[in-house]
């Protein structure tokens, strides 16, 4: 491959990313939320684009801060999302920070602000017909409002006070603490004057981002349907139930309180919600998941997927009300299936690709939605629901994701597991790999655990490696999801046990293969990936390096430390009455059989996989004499997100695994 078309980080960072798509309600406009880095690289911006059939993305927004999280209202006004600072602010206002505010784009007109709480807003949903709005945003604690909130923020600000006072649980969620707002969800008309502010809307619910997690609202707004955490005295007996609340009378009326329930849909019609229902789960068995439709007159609810074992997402309703789209993980894709709101057997509408973000349109047969593979980054495309059959048509995208050359072959490979069950792969070859000349190996197991290699992947993609030279196996072990229930019911549980057997199972088949050099193998993964890691350093010497990025290490600790520790109870049941399970899946009670050099990673703003795993984890190791570095990163999360630290991670963990697999000299990348 000539260096112009090799596909370095540096070309992955750089390509734009679509992120989610708005159509309006004509269906005349379809608008993309685009992501890229700055010009220095140090953070990604969102920007908003117009698509159109065989024109290139027309960008409409523009700000440094950025703009996302796009709707349309009624008469074809864009709302979106921004830090963007209000150009009629005065000098105080401007000094109290950025914060998210909502914004409108009025059509052949220029954006101004429409509520800016501040506490910042966290989202919004519009009705379809009347344009009422909700908010969601952050106020304190027994707040009358936002200006009494702002009153609240300034004296805070002039004593110096950062101080939180928890009551709750959980008080911190992913990379930040809760406090010292709660969030609450607001309803307002949408101001129809050009200088109409919402100042005070009416405020509907309150509780945390956990208590009040998704939401929506009836085409004309008089009800809107939010799930929200139970108040169980017992945490780990919570669920996150779904409820309707009568926007005129402030009247909640719970819908289901009997599992958790999530992206809840309204029907165009206004008579049914549609939601994604998952079972509780225990430690004898994991919950399925499935899609529920509740008549939001009479609170009744039924399974639309009865004899479905896919676990659906991302439901979006028919113009008609008489459909419900929705995509799945099957076997390393997410296809698009329907399934009439009246009941029925779904139907399958796309063959190979990864679907997200539909968008059916008012002619009653198309959807747009984003499409990605292992092998192509997501570019906006148009379904033809009358002709499944039909490959979907590629909407207008950028010249470099349409030139883009990627530098590896793609199959599909599998293993059979000790109970015999297929254990699928994709494998990525070098396209100078053969039987003459094979490529080492590079193994990534995937985070989650409920997760699958099904689509494009910026965080960990495997053709920066395959352009290195690696051929990259990414292995679909137990409890990966897109095969059943009962593949996630093999792994729950016994991470230690199945899923260790399935993933060395996957590599020596892989191994075997003449264009791969098995003995010459690296393994890496993130999150789960990375506990898999640690639990491979202390169970086997097959390889010759090994990378944990955001890993579990001590699994009891871990319960006490993570934001929801009360969530992995479910699976490993209560460590305060028997441990054992915890125990038993542990990766540092065998700290002292690792001899492979292994690369810690890890950032400081991780609660999801706190900072004190990865310190504990480096302790072990250089306590016992393993070759071992730790890449730490004081300003990411559990996700490395920022292009120059991205470009970092992958250039450090390449020269680990170069180094160590491949005999390379070790180069400490610049700028660390």
């Amino acid at each position: 491959m000539s260096e112009e078309r090799r596909f370095t980080a540096e070309t992955l960072i750089s390509l734009p990313r679509f992120a989610g798509l708005a159509l309006s309600n004509d269906g005349e406009r379809l608008v993309a939320s685009v992501v890229r880095p700055d010009k220095k690289r140090r953070r990604l911006v969102t920007s908003l684009y117009e698509l159109a059939p065989g024109a290139p993305p027309r960008r409409i927004t523009r700000s440094a801060p950025g703009e996302g999280a796009a709707a349309f209202a009624p008469d074809g006004s864009l709302l979106f999302v921004s830090r963007r600072p209000d150009p009629e602010a005065d000098e105080e206002e401007r000094e109290t920070g950025e914060r998210p505010a909502l914004w409108l784009l009025p059509p052949g007109g220029e954006a101004r602000p429409l509520a800016a709480p501040p506490g910042g807003v966290e989202g919004f949903a519009v009705a379809r017909e009347s344009g009422d709005l909700l908010i969601a945003a952050r106020v304190r604690p027994g707040g009358a409002g936002w200006r009494e909130d702002a009153e609240w923020e300034k004296a805070r600000k002039e004593a110096g006070v950062e101080a939180q006072l928890f009551e709750g649980y959980p008080i911190r969620l992913w990379d930040h603490y809760l406090g010292p707002r709660e969030r609450h969800l607001y309803f307002a008309p949408l101001p129809e004057g050009e200088d109409e502010r919402i100042e005070e809307p009416r405020e509907l619910l309150s509780g945390t981002p956990l208590e009040l997690s998704a939401y929506d609202i009836t085409p004309d707004g008089s009800t809107a349907v939010v799930t929200r955490w139970s108040t169980h005295e017992d945490l780990a007996a919570r669920v996150m139930e779904l409820v309707a609340v009568d926007v005129s009378t402030g009247e909640v009326r719970t819908l289901a309180d009997d599992a958790w329930y999530s992206s809840p849909r309204c029907s165009p019609d206004g008579r049914r919600v549609v939601a994604i229902r998952e079972e509780r789960s225990t430690p004898e068995r994991p919950g399925d998941r499935s899609l529920w439709l509740f008549d939001l007159s009479t609170g009744e609810g039924r399974n639309l997927l009865e004899e479905f074992d896919l676990w659906p997402g991302s439901p979006a309703w028919s113009p008609d009300s008489n459909i419900v789209f929705f995509t799945a993980s099957c076997d390393g894709r997410v296809p698009v299936f329907r399934v009439p709101a009246t009941g029925g057997s779904a139907e399958r509408l796309t063959g190979e690709g990864a679907f997200s973000d539909l968008c059916p349109a008012p002619d009653g047969r198309t959807v747009y939605a984003l499409r990605s593979t292992v092998g192509e980054p997501p570019h906006p495309v148009a379904l033809d629901t009358a002709a499944p059959e039909e490959a979907p048509r590629r909407m207008g995208s950028f010249p470099e994701l349409e030139r883009i050359e990627l530098p590896a072959r793609i199959r599909r490979v599998e293993a059979r597991a000790s109970d015999g069950t297929r254990v699928p792969s994709w494998l990525l070859l070098p396209k100078d790999a053969t039987p003459e000349k094979p490529a080492p190996l590079a193994v990534l197991i995937h985070g989650g655990p409920l997760n699958s290699w099904d689509g494009w992947h910026w965080r960990w993609n495997p053709h920066v490696f395959a352009d290195d030279g690696w051929a990259v196996l990414l292995p679909d072990p137990a409890l990966s999801t897109g095969y059943g229930i009962h593949h996630i019911r093999r792994g729950w549980g016994r991470w230690g046990e199945v899923v260790y057997d399935d993933l060395m199972r996957a590599v020596e088949a892989a191994a075997e293969l003449p264009e791969v050099d098995g003995g010459r193998a690296a393994a890496l993964g993130g999150s789960f990936g990375g506990y898999m890691v640690n639990w491979i350093a202390g169970h086997t010497e097959r390889f010759r390096a090994l990378v944990a990025h955001a890993s579990l290490w001590n699994l009891e600790g871990f319960h006490g430390t993570t934001d929801l520790g009360t969530w992995w109870e479910r699976e490993f049941g209560n460590p305060y009455q028997d441990p054992s399970r915890y125990r038993e899946n542990s990766p540092h009670l065998r700290a002292d059989r690792i001899k492979t050099p292994m690369l810690v990673i890890h950032g400081e703003l991780d609660y999801r996989v706190p900072v004190s795993e990865a310190l504990s984890l480096w302790t072990s190791l250089k306590r016992h004499g393993v070759e071992a570095k730790f890449l730490h990163f004081p300003d990411e999360n559990h996700w490395v997100i920022k292009p120059n630290n991205a470009l970092l991670w992958y250039r450090t963990v390449l020269a680990f695994i170069d180094h160590h697999v491949r005999g390379r000299r070790w180069r400490r990348p610049e700028l660390l």
